[in-house]
């Protein structure tokens, strides 16, 4: 493939950077990655994903979604079953099924820079509005569009939500979603990570300009590097997918890391692997192959 020539999925093969170490763990984005586009999870990647645990490779789905939207995934996950949710605020065991998914680790927002945060991007982005994400409530200001499956829990300007005193005070803050209708998605993120500095983590992982918040240094890959290290697991023994923005620090730190066929180009820049897209089982083509590997080995 020529220099600058535009990678599609009718372009690209599946491309297997040279092993090093056989891997240990695979960790996989879900929307746009692992799911198909009308969300669900075919039975080629099923079958892919219980051939790599009984293989003894473990699997972490690593997503943006918030604990209570795995239930789309909580069929599948075999023998281990933990997910990092919230781009690595939260760390969920998804056995026992819907609505009894069980928090293991949690990285929080702080208030003070949540509230920083909201009304740095405010002055930065006139128009920008919130949600805000915490373990178990979703709430947003009134003007924030339907964006999501639930009904918020509150309407309220996110100056009040977060506020010391505010509505569910005691339950940590995991990450604001700030949303803007005009400004063009990858502006809307450099303007915010200019404007908010090192008061926390921004990222994006819809195609729209809907922006997640999170903690300093919190996202996909740090909470996964935490989790491996607990496992005596090293970034060259992770096999990692994705196709957004938020994905691009975890396929950066993992050993071998793939971008599907629908990736964002800065996910394509940053993984050292492309597969074909989601809806084309791009997981599952390379899982297979690393599967393979390890009964030759």
């Amino acid at each position: 493939m020529r220099e600058n020539e535009p990678v599609t999925s009718a372009t690209r093969q599946p491309a297997t950077p040279a092993p090093t170490v056989p891997p240990r763990l695979i960790a996989t984005d879900l929307d746009g990655t692992l799911l198909r586009d009308d969300k669900s999870v075919s039975a080629r990647t099923v079958a892919a994903l219980a051939a790599a645990e009984e293989a003894g490779i473990e699997v972490f789905f690593v997503t943006g979604r918030p604990a209570r939207w795995m239930d789309v995934v909580s069929d599948h996950v075999h023998g281990h079953g933990l997910a990092i949710c919230g781009n690595g605020a939260a760390v969920v065991d998804l056995h026992g099924g819907p609505g009894t998914h069980r928090f293991v680790k949690i990285r929080e927002l702080v208030r003070e820079n949540a509230l920083d945060a909201v009304q740095l991007l405010r002055a930065a982005a006139p128009g920008t509005v919130y949600a805000v994400e915490q373990t178990y409530g979703f709430h947003q200001e009134p003007e924030y569009p339907k964006l999501h499956m639930e009904v918020p829990d509150t309407l309220a300007p996110a100056e009040k939500l977060l506020a010391p005193d505010g509505v569910a005070a005691d339950e940590p803050v995991l990450k604001i979603l700030a949303y803007h209708p005009v400004i063009d998605p990858d502006d809307f993120l450099t303007t915010a990570r200019i404007a908010v500095g090192d008061r926390a983590t921004i990222t994006r992982s819809s195609p729209s300009a809907l922006l997640e918040i999170s903690g300093p240094g919190v996202s996909k890959a740090s909470t996964l590097a935490l989790c491996c290290a607990e496992r005596g697991i090293s970034h060259e023994e992770v096999v990692a997918f994705g196709d957004m923005p938020n994905d691009v620090e975890m396929l950066t730190w993992a050993g071998r890391s793939y971008a599907m066929g629908n990736a964002h180009p800065d996910v394509v820049a940053a993984a050292s692997g492309q597969t074909v897209a989601n809806n084309e089982d791009g997981v599952a083509v390379v899982i297979e192959q690393i599967v393979a590997e390890r009964l030759r080995a």
